[in-house]
């Protein structure tokens, strides 16, 4: 398992981060797809870019880590 401490062995390309989002502040059109849902997480390349969208944090992590990326958590 990683831990946020031990990512040494990854290439800094392959770091991805987790952070929450506010569904109030993502685009309408993203809104409406997530009725019922306050908060979401988003995933993020080194860059900024945002990957994906997801309802959980560990949904976040498993997707990182299914695409051989090291998932962090970002606040």
């Amino acid at each position: 398992m990683y831990t946020k401490h031990d990512l040494s062995q990854f290439d800094e390309g392959r770091i991805v981060y987790v952070r929450p989002v506010k569904t109030k502040d993502l685009p309408e059109d993203v809104q409406a797809g997530l009725v019922g849902l306050d908060e979401i997480y988003a995933v993020h390349n080194s860059d900024g870019e945002r990957l994906a969208l997801v309802k959980d944090r560990a949904l976040a992590f498993v997707l990182a880590r299914q695409n051989d990326f090291a998932p962090v958590t970002v606040h």
